[in-house]
């Protein structure tokens, strides 16, 4: 992940750091943030892969329309990071491509 974020959230001694994780990597981000803020701050340039191209994407909207900010979160594939909120210890990756419809509607963990 780049180091230099294109966005950043002012300091505020009242805010609360989190630790969320997103590819392996820690990032202490102010609580109550978007995922894709979150992520957008931390430095993240690519949240997933289109289905045609393979090409990057990133949150465009920032309001749940365009579904280019899809995520997997805590093993939940296909998770708008625009509309979730972070949480301590969350573990978020890439979305690769589609994730198979099963796996979408119910998780990693279904027979």
């Amino acid at each position: 992940m780049p180091t230099d974020a294109l966005f950043s959230i002012p300091k505020s001694p009242n805010v609360r750091l989190i630790t969320i994780t997103f590819e392996d990597a820690k990032i202490m981000v102010p609580e109550g943030i978007s995922v894709a803020a979150a992520l957008l701050t931390g430095g993240a340039r690519s949240f997933r892969s289109s289905i045609v191209s393979d090409a990057p994407r990133a949150p465009y909207c920032m309001m749940g329309v365009c579904f280019e900010c899809l995520v997997e979160i805590d093993g939940m594939p296909a998770r708008q990071s625009c509309l979730i909120p972070v949480r301590e210890g969350m573990q978020i990756k890439r979305q690769q491509g589609a994730p198979a419809l099963c796996d979408a509607a119910m998780g990693d963990d279904h027979d």
